[in-house]
């Protein structure tokens, strides 16, 4: 039977057809009969493309699937007039695009939910107590509350205060915490593995979590003391803008108050990442696996969603901790322990959730915004190197 040659391998032929047997369609058929994928065949040549049974997606090979079922074909590879955004891209994007596509999608998210992080904030810290004693007249009641309250006392801006920072820290920290992930993920697996381990995922989460907060954890400082100050007198705000605050931080408290709370943020970011980044690469290799969607948008935000659940769970406690201590005044608590304990002894176990409704709405919206924007950069930026080369 003759072959076609493409890009060095063979691709078989359909059988040629029987008298007597059905001849299948070249159109998408809605339950029976094959399909043609035309997507890398020469001109004039048709080419069946199906899963070896039982193979990993990295042994997928041409083979002859005339007279097939329709539903014996994956729903990753049937073509779809449906489809949501850009198609995966046949070549996989370089870290470099990765790292530029996280840090621009970390700032598309941040602009769309920052007044859920302000709300978070506010919410976080109210009642705490403060050195020196200061009283405050706002009390705030759940998210629309506390969103309204902001908005009439304060002013619309108020809802994004300390979003220059907020840019600033998504720049480095999305770049490098989501950027790298499948870099590092790849490095720390083993040589000839055919999948990546839950455990390998896991420690390249925490790896590019800790350096993350390493290299931006001054942006986060300022960012936190920005929209906490909103609920201060204009005679009580510490800062005028955001390169005073660095500058401020820096001469009152010294270099380390720039990093204050980089241990709580290096757990914080480590339980986020495993709990977000690291779900989010599970659940999507999941739904794909299970042939329930393609890889899509549809699919990203599935896995979004579940994944910034997850992560607000699990990360709450120690986001209250973090809020708390990055925002207190200098001699206010000695470590994060012992602000730990304060919170328990004020508010009990149910202060580790204060906010957990803004939490999540931020963090689940943040990521279903994110990770979108970030697959559809990513493949933005594959279709658009040809053109720059």
């Amino acid at each position: 039977m003759p072959e076609s040659r493409e890009g060095g391998r063979e691709l078989e032929q359909p059988p040629q057809s029987v008298p007597g047997d059905p001849v299948p369609s070249t159109e998408m058929p809605p339950r029976e009969h094959c399909f043609p994928v035309t997507r890398s065949v020469p001109a004039g040549m048709l080419s069946w493309v199906l899963y070896k049974g039982g193979a990993s997606e990295t042994t997928r090979r041409a083979l002859s699937v005339q007279g097939r079922s329709w539903n014996t074909v994956p729903r990753s590879l049937r073509p779809s007039s449906t489809m949501v955004g850009l198609k995966p891209p046949e070549v996989p994007p370089t870290a470099a695009m990765k790292f530029v596509s996280a840090g621009m999608a970390g700032c598309i998210a941040d602009l769309c939910t920052f007044p859920l992080d302000t709300a978070k904030v506010r919410l976080q810290i109210q009642g705490e107590v403060r050195i020196p004693r200061t009283t405050s007249s706002v009390e705030y009641r759940g998210v629309l509350g506390t969103l309204s309250t902001m908005v009439r006392t304060e002013g619309a801006r108020s809802l994004y205060s300390g979003l220059a920072a907020g840019l600033q820290r998504q720049m480095s920290f999305a770049s490098i915490r989501i950027g790298l992930y499948d870099s590092v993920k790849q490095l720390y697996t083993p040589k000839g593995a055919e999948n990546t381990g839950v455990a390998t995922r896991l420690l390249a989460g925490c790896t590019t979590g800790a350096v993350a907060v390493a290299c931006a954890q001054p942006t986060d400082v300022v960012k936190v003391r920005f929209q906490a100050s909103g609920a201060l007198s204009d005679s009580a705000r510490r800062y005028s803008g955001t390169v005073d605050a660095y500058l401020t931080i820096a001469r009152e408290e010294g270099v380390r108050g720039l990093w204050r709370g980089t241990l709580p943020n290096i757990a914080r970011n480590a339980i986020i990442n495993c709990g977000e980044l690291v779900t989010y690469d599970l659940l999507k290799d999941a739904l794909l696996r299970a042939q329930l969607m393609t890889d899509n948008v549809l699919c990203h935000f599935v896995a979004a969603f579940g994944a910034g659940f997850c992560a607000t769970v699990v990360a709450s406690p120690v986001d209250v901790v973090k809020t708390r201590y990055m925002n207190a005044s200098s001699g206010q608590y000695r470590n994060a322990l012992s602000c730990l304990l304060a919170l328990l002894m004020q508010d009990g176990p149910a202060g580790l959730y204060k906010g957990f409704i803004p939490s999540f709405l931020r963090l689940g919206s943040w990521n279903v915004v994110m990770f979108v924007s970030y697959e559809q950069l990513q493949r933005t930026m594959v279709l658009a190197r040809p053109a720059l080369a």
